[in-house]
């Protein structure tokens, strides 16, 4: 079986390990949600994952819902992503840009319009604005004939970012956003051929992926998925049910790779017990599966060993630990992050942990 060091082939490229970044919201773009300077040093930082999935990116103004997130919807953003696209590649990485609509989960006071999502209704909890944090409002129920925009919109999106300098693109699908509440019977109630039985929820997914297919081909498109437990207030009462048609869809379509948080017990997000599919869907989906959530360097061996995946993604250990690979390689200490430094417009807890012999 490989190790983590292993090279693998995915889509039109071969990461040179199976040490993946995860995608990870950081706060450091404009108010207008532009990328700034700083995030050209973080990311190439970072370089020697074997692929860096880009923080969660708005494909629109309606689904851009979290301060100072970037988008990549305007030229602006377009040529801002330019020099930290360069700055990964100049420093030998790879770089998926993640694409966003945050669905029922976007502040008003952040996008300037009242959210979406498949059916009108209200996140749980606190949503991150300028002013705070402060109750979602009540989003309303997509229209049927906004489904086409909203495609567009992802196939915007797709071509901004190749244009962007990104190798190519992750589609976000979970976490209880948009194109997840639409696969999840707690948030999809509709009636169309959107809702009800499983191959109408999981037809925004299949739809949204074909677009971004047709834009940018095959070989540059991902997609993330969260297929157990409770997140958001988002959660189905049979995800298998739903989840491994999507995985088998995903297949057919013959996607770069797919990547999934898995809720457990004992997790730091999204504790359930739901148990993971994760087993299940690698039977039906053949490109590479990408885990994601509470691994360590020897559980993740451990993932690769068994078969179940072909790489994990990382999340937090990046953020202290720009050089983790080389941590994970070397058997070394690796730096705690600090969380009050999540979302920071500051190079504080972004640009200032260590590399290894530093």
């Amino acid at each position: 079986m490989p190790s983590l060091f292993d090279p693998i082939r995915f889509g039109a490229f071969t990461a040179k390990n199976r040490i993946w970044m995860a995608p990870l919201t950081r706060g450091r773009a404009t108010r207008d949600h532009v990328p700034t300077e700083i995030m050209a040093e973080y990311y190439a930082q970072r370089a020697s994952a074997g692929l860096i999935i880009s923080e969660a990116t708005g494909i629109s103004q309606e689904g851009l819902g979290w301060p100072y997130a970037p988008g990549i919807w305007s030229d602006a953003q377009v040529e801002a992503w330019l020099p930290i696209t360069q700055a990964v590649h100049d420093a030998g990485g790879l770089i998926f840009a993640q694409l966003w609509h945050m669905g029922r989960m976007v502040p008003s006071n952040v996008s300037g319009m009242q959210p979406v999502a498949p059916s009108a209704s209200q996140a749980p909890g606190l949503g991150h604005t300028y002013d705070g944090k402060k109750p979602y409002d009540v989003a309303r129920a997509l229209r049927l004939d906004e489904i086409p925009r909203l495609l567009d919109d992802y196939e915007k999106a797709a071509r901004h970012a190749l244009k962007a300098g990104f190798d190519g693109v992750q589609i976000h699908a979970a976490n209880g956003y948009l194109i997840d509440e639409f696969i999840r019977d707690s948030t999809n109630h509709r009636h169309d051929e959107y809702g009800g039985a499983v191959e109408n929820r999981i037809r925004l997914l299949k739809d949204v992926t074909e677009r971004v297919i047709a834009t940018i081909g095959k070989e540059r498109t991902a997609v993330r998925l969260s297929p157990n437990g409770e997140i958001q207030g988002t959660v189905d009462s049979h995800p298998e049910q739903v989840f491994i048609p999507a995985a088998k869809m995903l297949s057919d379509l013959d996607i770069a790779f797919l990547g999934m948080r898995e809720g457990a017990v004992d997790g730091t997000f999204g504790k359930t017990d739901q148990p993971k599919l994760s087993p299940e869907i690698r039977k039906v989906f053949k490109p590479p599966l990408v885990l994601n959530q509470d691994y360590t360097f020897e559980t993740a061996q451990a993932a690769l060993d068994s078969g179940v995946a072909d790489a994990i993604s990382f999340g937090r250990p990046f953020i202290g630990n720009p050089d983790l690979p080389r941590r994970f390689f070397e058997k070394a200490p690796l730096t705690k992050d600090v969380i009050e430094t999540w979302y920071t417009q500051t190079p504080k807890g972004y640009t200032d942990y260590p590399l290894l012999g530093d």
